[in-house]
C-alpha cells in the first residue's frame, strides 16, 4: 500500500491549489479516504474525507471553499482547495481508512496509512 501526495506550494490569499493523493496497492474507491492538516505546533487536524458511497465531510473551518473528490480510473484522490487563507498553511496528508465505513467525525484512528505530506503555504 502507497499513499502519496502532491501539489502543494506557495500561494497569496484568496488563490487556489489542487491536491492529489496518488495510491496503489489497493482501490481507494472502496476505502474510506481522507485529507488531514498539521500546522507548526498544532496538532492534526481532519480537512475533509470522502466514503466508498460517495459521501463527503468538511471541517467547518474549509466548508464551502475546499472539495473532496476522487478519480477511480486514475485510483487518485483529490482537495480543491478556493480562497486559501494564511491560516491554511499547513502540511497536508492523505490518509486511507481501516475499513469502508462512514464516520461522521474526523478521528486518525480511523486511518491506517497515511502518506509523506505535502507543504501548503498561504502568505503575501
Amino acid at each position: 500500500v502507497q499513499v502519496v501526495e502532491s501539489g502543494g506550494g506557495l500561494v497569496q490569499p484568496g488563490e487556489s491549489l489542487r491536491l492529489s493523493c496518488a495510491v496503489s496497492g489497493f482501490t481507494s474507491s472502496t476505502y474510506l479516504m481522507a485529507w488531514f492538516r498539521q500546522a507548526p505546533g498544532k496538532e492534526r487536524e481532519g480537512v475533509a474525507l470522502i466514503c466508498p458511497g460517495g459521501s463527503t465531510r468538511y471541517a467547518d473551518s474549509v466548508s464551502g471553499r475546499f472539495t473532496i473528490s476522487r478519480d477511480s480510473a486514475k485510483n487518485t484522490l483529490y482537495l480543491q482547495m478556493n480562497s486559501l487563507k494564511p491560516e491554511d498553511t499547513a502540511m497536508y496528508y492523505c490518509a486511507r481508512g481501516t475499513s469502508w465505513w462512514c464516520p461522521r467525525s474526523f478521528s486518525q484512528s480511523d486511518y491506517n496509512y497515511w502518506g509523506q505530506g505535502t507543504q501548503v503555504t498561504v502568505s503575501t
